[in-house]
C-alpha cells in the first residue's frame, strides 16, 4: 500500500510523521472520510469544501489548492489499483516545538491513504436510537471533523 505524504507517494512502511507533530501531539487538525465507487469518489468537492471550512474554522491555512488536492486522492487511488475503496484525507497543523500557539508550527501535514473497501456482512449490524445529545454549544465545533 502507497500513500500520500506533502506531496510524495511512499510505500506506507516508509511514510511517517514527525512526533513533533501538533496533530499527534494536540489533535491539531483536520480529516475528511470519502468513499470511492468504480473509480469515482463520491461528492468529492462536497467533502473537499467541509476540509477547507474545518481548516478555515481552525485557521490552518494549507497551501494544497482544491485542484491539486483532487488530483492526489485521484493519483492515491490509481497508485494503490483501487476503484472501490475508503480514503482519507488528514491535515495536521504540521512540527513544530511543544505549545498551544499554533505559530510554533511552520508547514501542515497532509496525508491521503486510500485501501480497499471492506463490505460489511449483512447479518453483522445492529444499530439503536440513543438519548445521547449533541456536544453542548461550549464544546468543539461538531462541524469541525477535528482530530479531537
Amino acid at each position: 500500500m502507497k500513500v500520500w505524504l506533502n506531496g510524495s507517494m511512499l510505500p506506507i512502511e516508509r511514510a511517517s510523521v514527525g512526533v513533533l507533530d501538533h496533530g499527534l501531539l494536540y489533535g491539531d487538525g483536520v480529516f475528511e472520510t470519502l468513499r470511492a465507487y468504480r473509480g469515482v469518489v463520491f461528492e468529492l468537492d462536497g467533502h473537499l469544501r467541509r476540509l477547507y471550512r474545518s481548516l478555515s474554522l481552525i485557521s490552518l491555512d494549507v497551501s494544497l489548492g482544491h485542484e491539486a488536492l483532487t488530483e492526489a486522492i485521484y493519483a492515491t487511488l490509481k497508485e494503490n489499483s483501487l476503484s472501490d475503496a475508503y480514503i482519507r484525507v488528514t491535515v495536521t497543523r504540521g512540527v513544530g516545538d511543544p505549545g498551544l500557539d499554533p505559530a510554533l508550527c511552520g508547514t501542515p501535514t497532509v496525508i491521503i491513504l486510500a485501501r480497499p473497501f471492506e463490505y460489511y456482512p449483512d447479518d453483522s449490524i445492529k444499530v439503536a436510537i440513543v438519548k445521547t445529545r449533541r456536544n453542548p454549544s461550549d464544546a468543539i465545533n461538531p462541524g469541525i471533523k477535528s482530530l479531537n
